[in-house]
């Protein structure tokens, strides 16, 4: 996959266009459930100019792991600091992984030892 194709797609999967009750139904979720999630701060769905919910394929994602948690037995609450866990684990892995890229690097151009 081209770096453009990789961009392209991570634009589409972020890019709301569900309404809610598409939303509902492709997650499985009621449309009250959606509202009390996003009350909660569990899911943030982008919002059209009038204010009308637009869900992307990430928040139906976040929406599988909202259900797998709640199938776990975690009340929202817990949920929500799950997800805020695992985000700021991916962030930190982000940052390893670069971190790890410019330290080869700079081994690289390091001259050998005489």
């Amino acid at each position: 996959m081209t770096p453009e194709s990789e961009r392209d797609t991570e634009i589409r999967s972020r890019r709301g266009v569900y309404g809610i009750s598409v939303a509902a139904e492709l997650s499985g979720f009621g449309i009250a459930a959606l509202r009390l999630y996003e009350e909660y701060g569990l899911l943030t769905p982008a919002r059209t100019g009038g204010g009308t919910r637009r869900y992307s394929d990430d928040d139906l994602v976040r929406l599988r792991r909202i259900a797998e948690l709640i199938d776990a037995g975690v009340n929202l609450v817990g949920i929500g600091h799950v997800l805020d866990l695992e985000r700021r684990t991916g962030e930190l892995e982000a940052d390893n992984a670069r971190l790890e890229t410019d330290n080869a690097q700079l081994r690289a151009q390091r001259p050998p030892p005489p």
